[in-house]
């Protein structure tokens, strides 16, 4: 009679677990269905708002219906503001999920694109050719800013993984070597921007700032294409990425190749971010503030992880655009200051609330 008993309290505690977790499951894909609903709307606030600005009802008909608008609105919001608005969705989400990744493989709560130094020398490429008119590829004279800036950026990135190869180097270097670079890259722009002429000088630090102004639909071809080929390669590894998260003993005894996972992560992150700093510049915080947001709202689990980093970081530098627009009624301020003005007291708050417990 006990042993009956016992299985059933042992098959009622099963039921219980089992409903527990597609509660647990049903909460995380309503908040992803949350946030993908709130960057459809930030997208199309962003398209309505410009020097010219539109209502939001007839933004939304000229994009589902645009037969049916007039040629001027249709040309203002596909040719000009749909580009912006969709490369501002493309790059978020682009560099919060390399900054998710980068915090993952590193296990350190700060790192990003910019710990790593690859946004500095995606800056330092550009400069170049800015100011001495030095191209990479003498090939593309006529898109050498960005090119510059995609080669400065791989280079480093190459760089640090190429020595993270090295025997006896640790998570704790690789972040150093980062730190370095960075430094290293600031010193060589700041060199450069001293012997600027006055025009260089404006365009570097307009370069610099972040912007969307020069949006094109290729633009966001290719940074789209960059996030549907990285991302299901990390949700492939989902499981050995939340598995590395418990530290890298137990990772290792549960299978996990460690040390390969960290190198491919690194070589993906850094295809990740290279490509959108060099078309908007330096934008900084999306790549730590959006997995914060994402970790604090779906846990380390990565299958819902990685997508609500993608979806928090699309959603706040759409925001951001909007707030750029916003701010200054007929101006568009380089969305880098927004992002810098709203990340770091953002960032600090999540750091003095729930940040340490994310940890």
């Amino acid at each position: 009679m006990s042993s009956i008993s016992s299985a059933t309290t042992t098959a009622f505690a099963a039921t219980d677990h089992a409903g527990s977790y597609r509660g647990l499951v049903a909460r995380r894909l309503t908040i992803l269905a949350g946030l993908a609903a709130l960057l459809v709307l930030s997208v199309a606030v962003d398209v309505s708002l410009g020097p010219a600005r539109y209502a939001l009802p007839d933004v939304l008909r000229t994009i589902f219906a645009p037969g049916a608008a007039e040629l001027q609105m249709r040309v203002v919001v596909w040719d000009i503001r749909m580009p912006m608005a969709l490369l501002a969705v493309t790059v978020g989400a682009s560099l919060s999920l390399a900054g998710a990744q980068m915090q993952t493989i590193l296990a350190n709560p700060l790192a990003s694109p910019f710990t790593l130094g690859l946004s500095a020398a995606a800056s330092f490429g550009a400069a170049m050719a800015m100011v001495l008119g030095v191209a990479v590829f003498p090939a593309a004279v006529g898109l050498m800013v960005p090119i510059n800036a995609f080669a400065m950026a791989m280079a480093a990135s190459l760089l640090i993984f190429g020595l993270s190869t090295l025997r006896g180097v640790t998570v704790e270097t690789i972040v150093l070597l980062g730190i370095a670079l960075v430094f290293s890259f600031n010193a060589a722009l700041a060199l450069l921007q001293y012997f600027a002429s006055e025009q260089a000088l404006s365009a570097v630090v307009f370069w610099t700032m972040g912007s969307l102004a020069k949006a094109t639909w290729g633009k966001v071809a290719i940074t789209a294409a960059i996030l549907v080929v990285c991302t299901p390669l990390f949700m492939r590894r989902a499981w050995a990425l939340t598995a590395i998260r418990l530290g890298e003993t137990r990772a290792a005894a549960m299978g996990v190749p460690v040390k390969r996972l960290r190198l491919e992560a690194l070589l993906l992150v850094s295809l990740l971010a290279a490509v959108p700093v060099s078309f908007v510049g330096t934008i900084g915080f999306i790549g730590i503030v959006g997995p914060h947001v994402a970790r604090l709202l779906l846990g380390e689990d990565q299958r819902f992880f990685l997508p609500g980093a993608m979806l928090s970081g699309a959603v706040i530098l759409s925001a951001t655009s909007v707030l750029s627009k916003a701010i200054l009624p007929g101006a568009v301020l380089p969305i880098g200051i927004i992002t810098a003005l709203v990340g770091v007291p953002f960032f600090a708050a999540l750091i003095l609330t729930k940040g340490r417990k994310a940890w």
